[in-house]
Parts: C-alpha cells; sequence; structure tokens
C-alpha cells in the first residue's frame, strides 16, 4: 500500500491544485471545445502510435524467431535498439534532415520507431518459449504451418503484446520533447505551455486530471485483455517450433524488415554525426561532458534499483492475486506514469518545500521522481515473469512446510530472476533520457546528459549538442543490449535449437 501512496503523489498534488478553482471553473475548463478537441487529438495520437508499434513489435519478432529471414542474427541483434534513442533526438533528427515531418504523421512516425521494442521484446521472449508441440498436434488436424501458427502460438502472444502496447500508448500520452519538436498539440505541450506561459496552473491541473483518467481506462484495457494469460505447466523442456518458410515473400520481408531499421537508427545515427563533425572545430566540452556521464550513470542507477525493490511486491501481487487490493494497488501505480515528467516533477517539488524541505534538490528526491515515473515499467516486467512461472510450484513448496517468506525467495524470485532484471535494465534505460522532471529536481550544480542537450538545442546550438546526444545513445545501448539478453532477444535461437 505504501508504493500505491507514492504513486498518487502527483496526484494529490494534481487535486490540491486543481480543487483552489472550485466546481465552477473545473467545469468551464472541461467543457471548453478546445478541451474535446484536445482530448480526440491525444487519444488519436495515443492509439495510432500504439496500433502501428504492435504491428511491428509482432511482425519482426514473428520473423526472427519462426523464419527463415536471411540476417535473422542481425535483426534480432539490431531490433531492439531504437530503445536507445531519445524520442526528442530522434525527432530533432528528422526535423532537422526534413523540416517537413512534423504534426501528426511525422510524431507518429516518430513515436512508432522509438516505442515499437516495448511489444518486440516481451512478444520475441513469449515466442522463443512456445512449445513447438502444440503446432505439430495442429498440423496433425489438417492446418498449415502458418495456420497452426495463428491458431496455437500467436494467441498465447496476446498478454505480452497487450502489455507492451500499454507501455507505448502511455508513452505516447506523457511524452513532451518529441511532440515539442514536432509542433503536435497533445496534453503534454499543451499542459507545459499552460505551466510556462500563466501563473494560473488551474488548466494545466484539470488538464492533468482528465490525462489520468485515460491512463486508468487504458490500463483497465489491458487488464482485459491480460486475462489470457496462461501458465506453462508442462514438464520437461519444451520443444523448438520449426521454422516457417517466407517462400515469395522473402524478398518483401527483407525490404519492410530492413526499413523499420534504417528509418529508425540510420537517419538518427547520421543527423547526429553530421552535427559532431560540424561541431568538432569548436572542440569538446571535456569539463561538462565527463561530469554529466558521471551524473547520468549515478542518478539513473539509483532509481533502477529504487524501483525494482519497490517493483518487486506489487508485481508478484498483480500475477498471484486477482482481487481487489491487487487491482487498485496496480491501477494506483499506472495512475501517475502517464503524466507528463514536467507534472511529476513539479509534485514532488511541491512535497520537498512542504513536508521534505531537508531533500528538497538533493539527490533522493530526483530518485524518487524516477520511482513514480517508471515503476509501471518495473512492474509489468516483472508480473509477466512471475505468471509464467507455474503457480504449482509454490504450491509444492508450501506443502513440504516452506513459509510464504522462504517460497518468495526461495522458488518464486528465482524464477522470475530474468523478468526482474529486464525491469531493472528498461528502468535504467528510461531514466538516462528523462528530461524534464530531471531538470526540476536535479541536485543543485549537477548535469545529466540529457539536461545538457536540451540547454544546447534550446538555443540553437545543434553542433555543441551532438557530443552529449551521442554519448547518451551509447550510454543507452548498454542496459538495451543487458534487456535483449535477459528477454531472450540476443541472437536467433540456434543455441536453443542445437541443445534440443
Amino acid at each position: 500500500m505504501g508504493i500505491a501512496v507514492l504513486s498518487l503523489i502527483p496526484l494529490v498534488y494534481l487535486v490540491i491544485r486543481a480543487s483552489e478553482a472550485g466546481g465552477g471553473q473545473i467545469m468551464a475548463i472541461l467543457l471548453r471545445e478546445r478541451t474535446f478537441a484536445l482530448i480526440g487529438r491525444s487519444l488519436a495520437f495515443a492509439m495510432t502510435v500504439t496500433a502501428a508499434s504492435v504491428v511491428t513489435g509482432v511482425g519482426l519478432a514473428v520473423l526472427v524467431a519462426r523464419t527463415d529471414l536471411p540476417g535473422r542474427r542481425l535483426l534480432a541483434a539490431l531490433a531492439p535498439l531504437p530503445l536507445a534513442v531519445p524520442s526528442y533526438v530522434a525527432a530533432f533528427a528528422w526535423i532537422s534532415w526534413l523540416p517537413g515531418v512534423s504534426g501528426f504523421r511525422g510524431a507518429v512516425l516518430v513515436l512508432t520507431l522509438c516505442c515499437y521494442p516495448f511489444v518486440y521484446l516481451p512478444v520475441l521472449a513469449v515466442l522463443r518459449q512456445s512449445d513447438g508441440g502444440a503446432e505439430e498436434v495442429a498440423r496433425t488436424l489438417g492446418r498449415g504451418p502458418w495456420s497452426a501458427l495463428r491458431a496455437v502460438t500467436l494467441p498465447r502472444v496476446i498478454p505480452a503484446a497487450s502489455a507492451g502496447g500499454l507501455l507505448v500508448a502511455l508513452y505516447a500520452l506523457s511524452d513532451f520533447g518529441a511532440v515539442s519538436i514536432l509542433r503536435y498539440d497533445v496534453f503534454t505541450r499543451v499542459i507545459h505551455t499552460s505551466y510556462s506561459a500563466s501563473f494560473d496552473r488551474t488548466p494545466a491541473a484539470v488538464l492533468g486530471l482528465l490525462l489520468v483518467l485515460i491512463t486508468v481506462c487504458f490500463a483497465a484495457g489491458e487488464r482485459l485483455a491480460r486475462r489470457r494469460e496462461v501458465a506453462s505447466v508442462a514438464a520437461g523442456s519444451a520443444r523448438p517450433p520449426a521454422r516457417l518458410p517466407l517462400g515469395r515473400n522473402r524478398i518483401a520481408a527483407v525490404l519492410a524488415t530492413y526499413s523499420v531499421l534504417t528509418l529508425a537508427l540510420v537517419v538518427p545515427g547520421a543527423s547526429l554525426l553530421v552535427w559532431f563533425v560540424t561541431g568538432l572545430s569548436g572542440g569538446l566540452e571535456w569539463d561538462r561532458l565527463l561530469p554529466a556521464l558521471g551524473a547520468t550513470t549515478w542518478f539513473a542507477g539509483l532509481g533502477a534499483v529504487a524501483a525494482t525493490l519497490a517493483a518487486i511486491p506489487v508485481g508478484v501481487l498483480a500475477a498471484r492475486h486477482r482481487g481487489r487490493l491487487a487491482t487498485g494497488v496496480e491501477q494506483a501505480i499506472w495512475a501517475a506514469h502517464a503524466l507528463p515528467g514536467l507534472v511529476v516533477g513539479l509534485a514532488i517539488v511541491f512535497l520537498g518545500i512542504r513536508v521534505l524541505p531537508g531533500i528538497y534538490q538533493r539527490t533522493p528526491l530526483l530518485v524518487l521522481a524516477y520511482v513514480v515515473l517508471f515503476l509501471p515499467a518495473a512492474v509489468a516486467s516483472v508480473r509477466a515473469s512471475v505468471a509464467l512461472s507455474s503457480p504449482r510450484i509454490e504450491e509444492v513448496a508450501r506443502s513440504l512446510g516452506a513459509r510464504p517468506g522462504a517460497v518468495l525467495r526461495r522458488v518464486t524470485l528465482p524464477l522470475a530472476a530474468p523478468g526482474i532484471g529486464a525491469g531493472a535494465a528498461l528502468v535504467l534505460l528510461t531514466a538516462m533520457k528523462e528530461l524534464p522532471a530531471t531538470l526540476l529536481l536535479r541536485p543543485t550544480g549537477s548535469d545529466t546528459l540529457a539536461t545538457r542537450l536540451w540547454s544546447h538545442t534550446g538555443v540553437g546550438a545543434y553542433a555543441a549538442a551532438a557530443p552529449y546526444a551521442i554519448l547518451l545513445v551509447v550510454l543507452a545501448v548498454l542496459p538495451t543490449i543487458a534487456l535483449m539478453r535477459l528477454t531472450g532477444a540476443w541472437g536467433d535461437g540456434a543455441e536453443q535449437e542445437a541443445r534440443s
């Protein structure tokens, strides 16, 4: 319950701010024509990005795990790497090369290319763990290889795809940097403008509460899809499924997959290198670059550890219990996830000034903001990993006299260790790229790579910003690789086939 209370800090802040205006002004804001238009734009944007990411992520995962696609090992290694590219860096790269890439279409393109790995990684993990024997049974009943895949295996990836899709939807709702650069008005950009341009914070608070309501609706929809989760109860090792021939579709599959990688990696990479070379004549700011690197690693590392420790009890509760308590705690955690980092940062500032002045503008307050922002990502990973293990193993341990705490330590957590590690890597990755909350809460005198990058791009010094952007991307690649290994995305499963 304490973890849920921490997650609700931004919501309490918004309620306090909104209640200062009274019911009449709140209703006036909600009933504005612009508010209805904003809801439509934000929902259309989030749903389009989510649908495109699910199609892209599931499609790539199927091609890597289940087909004879040429170069699938290289594809498996490269497909998750867009996670290492901050959305605001990708947006700047695209608009600096193609100024016409802006508005709704440009924002959907950039966010989809940055977010599809949230779907690709968990779906690939499920496909790698699937038992080929079930498909063989379907084929003996008259189904073809692709029909057996659709009927038997793909339904098992629905929970993983829905969990990844929820992360994508909330990322799209909460993103500020990319939509600002690409000039598309959604909740985050309008809330930021309201906070920045006026002393009256009421409209921003009311819109923030509306955003929380939309988030809860998205989380409820994902929970309905998750009811189809099925734990594996088979004994022994699963039989590796046979790879399906692409046949005449091979060329089209190759063109489609490597077109996605080109758009997601080559365009931002080439743009950053051009600006980096342009700025070399002015020299590198080593006295600022290295401290920013150290601060980024330290703050993000602390946030990852804290968020993972907080996620373990919530993830186990959500996976093993379906009662109101589990539902309420999980939805409370998701409620803050779609809020802009700016709003969460302001809420934590409010907490620091009013309640915890001793740690205001110190590291613990920034770590608390990271926990509130990124705890849902860790919870989703832990919960999915625990759900994949059979509860019967825990029942056997309890029948032998083990206490619940011992079962958790000796059985549940070791089985869920890959998911826990993946959650920690994902939090580390996203904390490295976090911008608005870090700008507000970083300790006095400290700068991260993201804040230094933003300060340079804010004044149009793109060549000076390039070294920070490149170093940030390179640093973010490390937890991305760890995430790939922990979720089974590294390689093409040849080792598993050889062992079997």
